[in-house]
């Protein structure tokens, strides 16, 4: 008979085996839970919906003709902002542009875009090539013939004006005491187009007295959410500043999709496009309520990405690379 001693170790090394194999079949299970949960992620592909891809529709390539139609009253300081920034927007521009520059930022549109895009009418060039933007014109409206509160069904009588012309761009800015639907509300500005004439135009607003810190972030402080420091302007004007940020977006969404059925991502109504699906990414390791790493001049401690003619500088938005689902920024 045994002691109960000699009972009590038996029973040990038995719950001690018993425990063993309880350990084992619980970390083997764990193992073939987690190999089972990550072969569902795996199989797992989102909808076509949740992802910014080509919908086999035009685009704007070639040389694109631009024609601005300044609504209210803008200084040439203003407009020369502007203008520097349009000529800067071509893969010939001055080689003495330091890097990184407009032209590189252009380029990667061409680069993740537009070379991808198949051969369509409606002012699109063939697939493969690149765009070249060209200011053809510009027209004043200083006295505000249509009033300074404008609904959205006038800005393409505006942008008629401008004299577009096929697989052209109406460029329609509002100065900053000139209120448009949605304005601040909704939006920072526009695109739109008329697919029957091949034609397409954008709409901006001068932000500087109406809402700053959210058409010309991060040039003022934000609405919103952190309270950082602004950014000094480039410029020295923050509205006109923010405009060149609004105008960029919208021409990258403009000539990637013009007519709705190019480049983007959700609804066609409401889409996502190459730049809006990375707002507020200026710079390398940007989150929310930081534009990201930015390079700043010596002298007037502007914050600035890309290096533009008539030795502008400019902050540029990110660009959004379809094939990594990632941001892609100059710095």
């Amino acid at each position: 008979m045994a002691s109960p001693r000699s009972c009590f170790r038996g029973l040990q090394k038995n719950t001690s085996h018993v425990a063993l194999v309880l350990v084992s079949v619980l970390l083997l299970s764990s193992a073939r839970l987690s190999v089972a949960g990550r072969s569902v992620l795996e199989l797992y592909k989102p909808p076509a919906s949740a992802l910014l891809t080509y919908h086999n529709g035009a685009v704007l390539q070639g040389r694109i003709p631009v024609s601005i139609l300044w609504y209210g009253r803008f200084t040439p300081a203003q407009k020369a902002v502007v203008t520097d920034f349009l000529q800067s927007l071509t893969t010939t521009a001055s080689p003495t542009t330091p890097s990184p520059s407009v032209s590189q930022w252009w380029n990667t549109i061409n680069q993740l875009y537009l070379s991808k895009a198949r051969t369509r009418g409606n002012g699109a060039r063939s697939g493969g090539g690149s765009a070249q933007v060209a200011l053809v014109g510009q027209t004043t409206d200083e006295g505000c013939s249509l009033g300074k509160r404008l609904t959205l069904a006038q800005l393409p009588r505006l942008a008629a004006r401008a004299g577009t012309k096929k697989g052209g761009i109406a460029l329609v800015l509002t100065a900053q005491d000139v209120a448009v639907d949605g304005f601040c509300m909704s939006r920072c500005g526009l695109h739109g187009s008329d697919a029957r004439a091949g034609t397409a135009y954008i709409w901006v607003g001068n932000s500087a007295t109406q809402c700053p810190g959210q058409c010309a972030w991060p040039f003022h402080q934000p609405l919103y959410g952190p309270q950082t420091p602004a950014l000094v302007p480039p410029s020295g004007d923050v509205g006109v500043d923010g405009m060149v940020i609004n105008i960029a977006s919208m021409v990258a969404g403009t000539v990637t999709n013009p007519f709705r059925d190019g480049f983007y991502q959700g609804d066609k109504d409401a889409p996502l496009e190459a730049a809006t699906a990375c707002t507020g990414v200026y710079g390398s390791g940007a989150y929310p309520g930081f534009a990201g790493n930015l390079a700043v001049d010596r002298t007037s401690g502007a914050s600035y990405n890309a290096n533009g003619a008539n030795g502008r500088k400019y902050l540029l938005p990110a660009l959004f690379d379809p094939a990594t689902s990632t941001c892609s920024t100059l710095v």
